[in-house]
This record gives structure tokens, sequence and C-alpha cells, in this order.
């Protein structure tokens, strides 16, 4: 497996994908050698250096945490680090879109983390999906995380976060889905499945199925209303980086301090897509009536 890079910037930058493109070798996708990292600081962009959020440190001693933890089951690391990411990591939702952040995270400062999280897989010559490093936000190594802390996170609490991460077929699918973005809608998924109702990659893919085809004819904020959300809390809670300590690594941290999702709300779409799990299509399942 590659080591860390000799050459750990200090600050995150961006990289774009062209620029990272020479840096994804047949070595490092093979898991055999990484990159010293000195020529691929020659193409990062810079960050501002005023903003404490870019500093590369305090994720950097996350990762390796992750990796001494969680050797014995690594997918379980998902859902450890990706609360204290986010919280780390204090972005908008416009600076996290921007695939670069990550492809700078992945190949400049923690591509060893990659290559142990997602190890080579498939045929004579195993290799690290190259999505791992720059790719979609349901697929690119850390992007995933953060989003998924994002859309699951319950205002200021992450436990839901550690539920949906412990479902890999649901953390991969759900990104994906644009109505995982009504928060109603991402609790009531986590209450299913801290209930056992879904659970095998079946039922989870049979669930999102249907809810994402009720979801076109059924518009969820009218059935289960949401609170709106204060932009003001998020810009504090970011500008509140630069003195906040180091994320707790064994309790959760806390996110915004936005309202929590109405537990009415959640609720009254559990019950109903509990209904819809029930009659949908799981292949494997006998039909039930």
């Amino acid at each position: 497996m590659i080591e860390k890079p000799q050459h750990v910037p200090e600050r995150l930058g961006l990289l774009s994908a062209t620029a990272a493109d020479p840096f994804l070798t047949v070595d490092l996708l093979r898991g055999i050698q990484g990159h010293a990292g000195v020529d691929l600081a020659k193409v990062v962009e810079p960050l501002p250096e005023d903003d404490a959020r870019w500093a590369v440190e305090p994720i950097r001693d996350l990762v390796d945490d992750a990796m001494f933890q969680f050797e014995d089951n690594r997918t379980d690391a998902d859902g450890w680090l990706a609360p204290r990411l986010h919280a780390t990591l204090r972005l908008t939702r416009g600076e996290a879109a921007d695939k670069r952040l990550w492809n700078h995270l992945a190949l400049a400062v923690a591509p060893d983390y990659v290559a142990w999280r997602h190890p080579p897989q498939g045929g004579d010559q195993p290799r690290i999906n190259s999505a791992r490093f720059k790719g979609t936000s349901d697929r690119q190594c850390f992007s995933r995380l953060w989003w998924a802390a994002e859309m699951f996170r319950d205002g200021a609490d992450y436990a839901p976060v550690v539920t949906a991460c412990a479902n890999q077929e649901l953390l991969h699918s759900a990104l994906r889905m644009d109505l995982v973005d009504h928060r109603p809608t991402a609790q009531a998924l986590v209450r299913l499945l801290d209930r056992g109702v879904a659970g095998t990659t079946r039922e989870i893919n049979g669930l999102l199925a249907a809810i994402n085809i009720a979801g076109a004819t059924l518009v969820y904020d009218a059935l289960a209303e949401d609170e709106p959300r204060d932009p003001a809390v998020l810009r504090r809670w970011i500008a509140e980086a630069e003195s906040a300590p180091p994320v707790p690594r064994h309790d959760l941290p806390e996110g915004p301090e936005e309202e929590a999702v109405p537990r009415e709300s959640v609720d009254r779409l559990s019950a109903y897509f509990m209904e819809l799990f029930e009659t949908a299509p799981v292949r494997g399942r006998a039909p039930k009536g």
C-alpha cells in the first residue's frame, strides 16, 4: 500500500481535473507507489491565506487517526470520519461543490487514505477506481463523506450521519437523489434504517426507488414541512472555524446550530415510506397480499 506523501502541503488548494491527471499514475492506482508531492504543488491554485479553514494539519490528523482506529473494519471509518470532516472543514455548499478542492485533498494531502479505504479491486491487475481521487460527489473518497454529513445531519446533531454511513448502498444511492436535500426525507430514511426496516442492498434499492417514483407525483415538502434554514447560522459557524478546537475523537462534534427537523414531519414521512416499502418490488422478496 502507498505511503503518506513526502511533501504534504500546509494548506488546501484547488487542483483541476486536467492538472490532476498526470498524477493518477498506474503505480498509484495499483496501490504500489504514490508521488512525492513536490511537482503536484506547482499546479495547485492557492486559496486565501487569511482563512484558517484551509489548514491541512487538522484533516491530516483525522485521516491518520481513522486509519489507525479502523484497520480491522475500514468501512466503519466512514461513519467516524464523515461528521468530523464536516465539522473540521466548514464549507458552504457552493464551496463543497467545487471538485477541485476534493481533488487536492485526495491527491496532495491524503492519497494514502484513499488507497487504504478504497484498495485496488478487480481482474489480474487490480486498481483503485480513479473516481475515488477525482469523481462525482457520491464516489470521490472525501466529498462523499462531507456531503453525507451535510445531508443527513439533523441540525447540529451528527448522530443520523453515523447511521446513514453504516449502509454503503444508502450512502451511494441517496447522495444522487435530489429528494435527500429535503431534510425530513433524509431523517425518515435514517429512522427506517434504525428500525431495521430496510437493510440489505436489495431492500435499500427497492425503498429508494419507491420513494423516488412517489416523489415525482407527491411533493414531500407539502406532506412534511421543514423549518426554514437561517443562513446566518451557517455563516457564523464557518466564521468560528478559526477559534474552534480540534473535533473530539470519542464523542461526536456539533454542527451548525440550526433548528432540528420537526419530529411530526419525520413521523409522517416515516409512516408513509413504510407503506411504500411494504408494496415496493424487492427482488427475492415474496409479494405481500
